[in-house]
């Protein structure tokens, strides 16, 4: 069974709470539950990682490359500055393994400063603006 490491940036254990009206209604757990469950049907096993430490979250792709993980990562606010994270997401691709960056809302209808990601370039690909979907889409490409 293929495993793959799902790891959620910044502010993410505030979905359901958080700005509901972009983000929506449903929470971290909600979403946990709902990955897990496709991804038993689509044979794969999941990781999960949220953190709010951008240390955390490069150790975590550390693993995931060291392992020959694919991972699925929603890098929140870290998206548009953390260059630490986009080298450790370059290193990652570059090693061989898949990486699909994911957002909720679609960063390009937001503000300005949304627009630009630092992560996207290291990408296997990018899925934003289907809310939970996103994440669906993702697991859905590595299992093909």
């Amino acid at each position: 069974m293929k495993n793959v490491v799902v790891l959620n940036g910044p502010n993410l254990q505030r979905l359901g709470s958080r700005e509901p009206e972009i983000y929506g209604e449903m929470n971290l757990d909600s979403l946990t539950k709902e990955l897990s469950k496709l991804a038993e049907s689509l044979s794969l096993s999941l990781e999960f990682l949220q953190s709010d430490s951008e240390s955390e979250l490069i150790a975590a792709v550390h693993r995931a490359t060291d392992a020959k993980q694919d991972i699925v990562i929603n890098p929140a606010a870290f998206t548009h500055y953390s260059y630490a994270l986009a080298d450790a997401c370059k290193a990652h691709t570059s090693a061989g393994a898949k990486l699909i960056e994911v957002h909720i809302s679609n960063p390009h209808a937001r503000e300005e400063f949304r627009h630009k990601s630092v992560i996207s370039a290291s990408a296997t690909g990018v899925i934003a603006g289907f809310g939970f979907d996103s994440y669906k889409l993702a697991l859905r490409q590595l299992a093909g």
